[in-house]
């Protein structure tokens, strides 16, 4: 089952990194490969995004399911395909390291569904690895940069 997971350290408290990921509006503009995402309700979005498939690159709808939202330190949420027959889930978890230090972890497994899904998990054991990392150092430089304006 293709996944991904990437811890990284910032100097942010953990209330700070809670006030940004509690909108999910804030961090899914900075989803790798990004097109667009509408708010369903509170718990529910659907995310569109590029991938890049071997040589082509595919226009990919999720629809995303806030499972639980635990403050100060997770979110979790499944994943399931709109246009491509794919499943998953995943998390965001931050844990106090210090006062103004905060160590945060995102995870993404995904798996997809019929008669592309070998080339299809193949191409995401190695692109979720480095969608998740993407992600979780976007979603931390952009609390770095609110830090700093404060």
């Amino acid at each position: 089952m293709p996944e991904g997971k990437h811890d990284i350290i910032i100097d942010v408290p953990i209330d700070q990194v809670w006030d940004f990921v509690k909108d999910m509006d804030n961090w899914a503009p900075l989803l790798p490969g990004y097109i667009s995402h509408e708010k369903l309700n509170e718990n529910q979005s659907n995310w569109t995004f590029k991938e890049t498939v071997g040589v082509l690159k595919k226009k990919i709808s999720l629809q995303v399911t806030i499972k639980e939202w635990i403050e100060p330190t997770r979110v979790t949420f499944d994943l399931k395909g709109i246009n491509e027959s794919l499943t998953g889930n995943g998390y965001f978890n931050a844990e106090v390291l210090g006062q103004n230090r905060t160590k945060m972890t995102g995870y993404l497994e995904m798996t997809a569904d019929g008669a592309l899904a070998p080339v299809m998990n193949a191409v995401m054991k190695t692109s979720l690895p480095k969608s998740g990392q993407e992600l979780t150092t976007a979603i931390a430089q952009k609390l770095e940069e609110r830090k700093a304006i404060r």
